[in-house]
């Protein structure tokens, strides 16, 4: 006897823009519960998105939801565009209560309990920010060793990354990523990403994916210009990254790359090569030369709404 079919509300946002079909897209499911894990698995495969996200009951008394994020391929702990798109949604929906001009809230996921903010104007959501864990430094890559396996992985001219003068670095505000420095914005948009390279580049130096970044930017407000490749987890390309820019904010400041201040804003433009143009703000809180916290957030839009049937 088969099992009498569930109709699920669905909801699609796209999240570091603020305008629809720009950022990075992510499916949040607002009541995901008494799902079974190959059914949570087999409705991101459908979804076909980097990510999609679903809302369980808090385990903790502090948190006020607890998410679960699936990429099609696999479950992942953490993630950055995922966590700020579900809380915006939940915000628009009501399910969690708005106070202005920031709603302080916490989020479980399955690394721990970590804040969020909702800036909110005019019962309108402006922007989310999430504090991310605090960076791990894993180690450098030695470059004479790895430029060349990392060039062919990119598909690249290796002389673009030896020329950008900063260390290829493991850092982690979550999940692993590993950061490479590249000299000019034309090397970094002519990457063409060897997909299985980049997943065997990666498992041997225990990471998630790789983040190139420069400092040459399209915009003049923007400070880096980064692509990120996560083949490892199941995803060529990603327009916008919030967990690998985490980490990207805290390189950044770690390398002396930027102009370090108490509290470091760095604004990160991605997907541009993929027509998803995106802006990510990054702050990053140092106090006596150690990084204590940092936060990333952007602007997000509501896009889809829906319903799933199983």
């Amino acid at each position: 006897m088969s099992s009498p079919e569930r109709t699920l509300k669905f909801y699609q946002a796209d999240v570091f823009t603020d305008e629809p079909f720009g950022g990075n897209p992510v499916a949040v499911l607002p009541d995901a519960s008494g799902l079974t894990d190959e059914e949570l698995q087999k409705i991101a495969r459908e979804m076909n998105l980097s990510e999609t996200v679903f809302v369980l009951p808090p385990t903790d008394p502090r948190a006020a939801a607890k998410v679960r994020i699936f990429t099609p391929k696999q479950e992942i702990p953490f993630a950055g565009h995922p966590i700020l798109g579900t809380f915006f949604v939940l915000g628009k929906l009501k399910q969690i209560t708005l106070t202005e001009p920031i709603t302080q809230l916490f989020y479980e996921c399955n690394i721990g309990v970590f804040p969020i903010e909702l800036r909110v104007h005019k019962n309108v959501i402006l922007r989310v920010v999430m504090t991310q864990p605090k960076p791990e430094f894993l180690g450098k890559v030695d470059a004479t060793d790895a430029l060349p396996a990392i060039a062919n992985a990119l598909g690249m001219d290796k002389r673009a990354i030896a020329e950008a003068k900063f260390p290829i670095e493991v850092v982690s505000t979550g999940l692993p990523v590993i950061i490479v420095p590249v000299r000019t914005l034309t090397a970094v948009r002519s990457i063409v990403p060897n997909p299985t390279a980049i997943t065997e580049f990666c498992r041997r130096h225990g990471a998630n994916g790789i983040m190139v970044f420069t400092t040459v930017t399209v915009d003049e407000f923007s400070t880096v210009h980064t692509r990120m490749f996560a083949s490892p987890i199941g995803i060529l390309e990603d327009p916008a990254t919030g967990s690998a820019s985490g980490a990207l904010g805290a390189y950044l400041v770690q390398n002396g790359v930027v102009e370090v201040a108490l509290t470091t804003e760095i604004i990160s433009e991605q997907g541009y090569e993929m027509d998803r143009p995106s802006r990510i703000i990054i702050q990053v809180e140092s106090d006596d030369d150690m990084i204590q916290e940092v936060k990333v957030g952007g602007e997000v839009v509501m896009v889809i709404e829906g319903t799933i049937t199983i």
